[in-house]
């Protein structure tokens, strides 16, 4: 994990579901920290520290890049 560094925190799975399709369509190398601990006692979340997402160095401004355009809005309008 050394190779790896800490991009952002999240509190639960459903939080990060759309851009881990994004990061596997980049084939950005990737891995979610303390995901399995904070499935089975969502209530640790804050104790623990979150869902670290960590990203590998050279992926590292794709990935805040595609992090940054999903805070844009869309065009897209439900129906």
């Amino acid at each position: 994990m050394k190779n790896f560094k800490t991009i952002a925190i999240f509190s639960y799975p459903a939080e990060y579901a759309v851009l881990q399709l994004l990061f596997d369509q980049e084939e950005i190398r990737y891995v979610f920290m303390n995901e399995t601990m904070i499935s089975v006692f969502p209530m640790y979340a804050n104790a623990i520290g979150g869902i670290q997402l960590k990203v590998h160095f050279e992926d590292i401004t794709v990935a805040e890049e595609i992090m940054k355009n999903l805070d844009k809005p869309s065009n897209l309008k439900i129906v």
